[in-house]
């Protein structure tokens, strides 16, 4: 979720309308039956931070399921609702850790956890980045503004495992060509670079030694996503 936090309500809603996001997901709020369609629901307690309505959520939602997720190490910073590592982990990665730098998020994002069954796989740290646990992993979230990209950009690249994958998100345009080289300069190659309606969306990958080029995903991908 994007992170500026004046306003937060620990008021949970239960009663918005069950939405779908690309062919994947469908975000319910909790007590809501199983549709039987195939896809994963999302249980999402809406609070402030909503429930995942935002372009940038869905167009990280669309690409996290073409990400190598099985068994994989996972971390979400500003992870506000959770929904992001969530939907990692009913995609099959074994555990994530969402960052937060509000208490109230934090607690939100546990709630969501264990809506969703996975409370077991997630950790949860209130704090600045740079005093959560110094780990390797192997998907970093961040769907955060696009300055924040930039200030956090050592601290997220220093936490990227080699061959790990960045899905960044919550970036104005204007900040997408500056993120884009900053990243590139730290050792990451840009896999996807999606323009939506306000903001963007980044796939990135960061190298390792003797890498081969790497092949960009499906021109399909790249086209604007609807919300």
């Amino acid at each position: 979720m994007l992170n500026r936090y004046e306003g937060f309500s620990m008021n949970y809603h239960h009663d918005y309308t069950p939405f779908e996001i690309g062919d994947a997901f469908r975000v319910v709020p909790p007590g809501t039956p199983a549709a039987g369609d195939g896809r994963l629901d999302l249980v999402i307690a809406k609070g402030a931070f909503g429930s995942g309505e935002h372009e940038t959520t869905a167009s990280c939602l669309e690409l996290l399921r073409t990400l190598p997720l099985e068994g994989a190490r996972v971390l979400d910073v500003g992870s506000g609702t959770a929904i992001l590592a969530i939907a990692a982990l009913k995609l099959g990665a074994a555990s994530a850790l969402c960052v937060d730098i509000s208490e109230q998020a934090i607690e939100t994002g546990r709630r969501n956890c264990a809506l969703n069954g996975v409370e077991e796989r997630a950790r949860h740290f209130c704090g600045f980045l740079h005093d959560a646990p110094t780990e390797s992993y192997d998907l970093i979230l961040a769907n955060i503004y696009g300055d924040l990209l930039l200030d956090l950009s050592g601290e997220i690249f220093s936490r990227a495992a080699p061959g790990g994958h960045l899905l960044f998100s919550g970036m104005l345009w204007e900040y997408n060509f500056d993120v884009r080289k900053r990243y590139e300069g730290l050792g990451c190659r840009v896999l996807i670079n999606r323009m939506l309606p306000d903001f963007s969306t980044l796939v990135l990958r960061r190298a390792i030694d003797n890498d081969v080029p790497l092949v960009t995903q499906s021109a399909a991908l790249l086209a604007p996503t609807g919300t």
